[in-house]
């Protein structure tokens, strides 16, 4: 039997017992308050089980709901007509497709709910499903939309399918205004952010919850949520090291957990990226190269409100997918006048900048054989300070990129390059990483921190920088070291020096500060 939700069932996934995380009061609020909403979080967040909770409740299936906050803060005596429409299977790669997806899921409302169509498109056809449901029924409809957004972003990186894409939802969601009074409640939910000019057409009063502090906590695990409901499963566990891993996303509440991770980490009894491994981010990858993206700024990112929040297809900004996508999260707010908002984001957790890391540095090298020994090899030298060692595993990594990866993904055009492979490299490691590192005297490109020792790098390249001198001789110069040197523990000076003639590192000069 399907539970509602906020509720998740780990039976599903082979434990021995249900456990509940009783989300339902959000469902109560969430009707009391209004009537049209939008909510977006990154996948395998719970946004379904959430659209499944309001559909169970309207639909009156009290017993779903013994026990929960819901049991006792809901008319149960009111049965309203539910249109629920998901685009979460399957992939959609034309308009035709699209268009005969949207029929289907018409005819299948209709069916469940006893009413016929008199009209062929699916504009008349959603508007007529809407009125008749709520004629037949005697009740306002209730309109349920999950993943709306999907067969735009199984699109995005070829914008003029995901334009045609967006036409038809478009030509779908703008019925609703048209239909205000037949209905009761609409809530919308998706990855994405898309504006609601482009795809919704006239509904303004759509309430955005993605960034609303009352449903930060709407979708994932709180820490008091983990341990009232997983106690027993926990015992014995670290949960540092759980936190570590999978807790960090922040949509302005209580920090949240990826509930994916969890539920699978607590099933398996091991650390592993569950949630990352269940989708491949290439389209990101190639809206950061595109933009020329300095991958070392993902550390430490800083958005306005107005470039966090929605996009078009057209015009889409790589740093607010990361976001809404869940690449990064906020970790940060700052308003230095009122409504004037800024956000800090970088990334939530150990498995996503780990995870990212790899999945940057297998994308921008082409040689993804080579790179995961390396790697090992790698940490250890970071690890025991045997910075000669280091120098030629980086030369290694770069005289193992094929010279046609070059041409075949215009990486000479890309000017943050080098520093990106570097950078890519050492998150995928989980080291601490500071990037554009500021001090007194400037900022130091990246700083890597470890237990038992301090790394501060300066990259440049030889084609494009005209002072004298290489990348060591400016870290002196300027100090970007001095923070470091009285916390107990070596602080190592790195200049690397790359050249786009060679492909590789020309210069790696070291030297340990004084």
């Amino acid at each position: 039997m399907k539970l509602p939700i906020g509720i998740s069932n780990l039976s599903k996934i082979r434990m021995d017992n249900a456990y509940y995380v009783d989300k339902t009061a959000y469902v109560s609020r969430l009707v009391e308050e209004g009537t049209y909403y939008f909510l977006s979080r990154p996948r395998r967040f719970g946004k379904s089980l959430l659209v499944d909770t309001l559909q169970e409740a309207f639909s009156a299936n009290r017993d779903l709901f013994k026990g929960l906050y819901l049991e006792d803060h809901w008319d149960w005596d009111t049965v309203y007509p539910v249109i629920m429409i998901s685009f979460g299977g399957g992939v959609l790669q034309t308009r035709e497709d699209l268009d005969a997806r949207i029929h289907e899921l018409l005819r299948k409302n209709a069916h469940r709910l006893n009413v016929t169509f008199g009209n062929e498109t699916i504009s008349g056809r959603f508007e007529e499903l809407i009125m008749a449901a709520s004629e037949h029924h005697g009740q306002r409809v209730v309109i349920l939309v999950d993943e709306y957004d999907k067969p735009l972003l199984d699109n995005i990186s070829d914008p003029p399918r995901a334009i045609e894409m967006r036409e038809g939802l478009k030509n779908l969601y703008s019925v609703i205004k048209d239909c205000d009074g037949y209905i009761h409640f609409c809530f919308f939910t998706g990855v994405s952010k898309f504006s609601k000019v482009s795809l919704f057409s006239g509904l303004n009063n759509l309430t955005d919850l993605t960034l609303d502090k009352r449903y930060g906590a709407v979708c994932g695990y709180t820490e008091a949520e983990l341990h009232h409901t997983f106690a027993d499963r926990l015992a014995g566990l670290d949960i540092n090291e759980i936190r570590k891993w999978y807790d960090g996303y922040n949509f302005l509440a209580d920090h949240v957990y990826n509930p994916y991770d969890i539920l699978l980490y607590l099933d398996k009894g091991e650390f592993a990226p569950y949630w990352f491994e269940t989708a491949t981010p290439t389209f990101l990858i190639k809206l950061l190269q595109a933009g020329n993206y300095y991958l070392p700024q993902l550390e430490q990112l800083k958005l306005g409100h107005d470039l966090l929040g929605a996009f078009e297809v057209d015009d889409i900004l790589a740093e607010s997918l990361l976001f809404q996508t869940g690449y990064l999260t906020i970790q940060q707010v700052e308003e230095p006048l009122p409504g004037m908002r800024f956000y800090t984001l970088s990334y939530p957790n150990h498995e996503v900048k780990t995870s990212a890391g790899t999945y940057l540095l297998n994308y921008l090298s082409g040689a993804r054989g080579q790179v995961s020994s390396l790697r090992l090899f790698l940490a250890q030298d970071l690890l025991q300070g045997r910075l000669d060692d280091v120098r030629t595993h980086l030369q290694t990594l770069f005289a193992a990129i094929p010279h046609d990866w070059y041409r075949k993904n215009d990486l000479d055009r890309y000017e943050g390059y080098y520093a990106s492979v570097v950078y890519a490299c050492l998150a995928s490691l989980g080291f601490d990483l500071v990037a554009e590192d500021t001090s007194n005297h400037g900022r130091a490109d990246l700083t890597l921190l470890t237990e038992k020792a301090i790394y501060v790098f300066e990259f440049k390249v030889i084609e494009l920088v005209k002072d004298a001198g290489g990348a060591l001789a400016r870290i002196r110069e300027n100090g970007y070291h001095e923070k470091y040197v009285n916390q107990g523990k070596p602080v190592y000076l790195i200049g690397i020096d790359f050249s786009r003639v060679e492909r590789n590192i020309v210069g790696f000069e070291w030297a340990e500060a004084a």
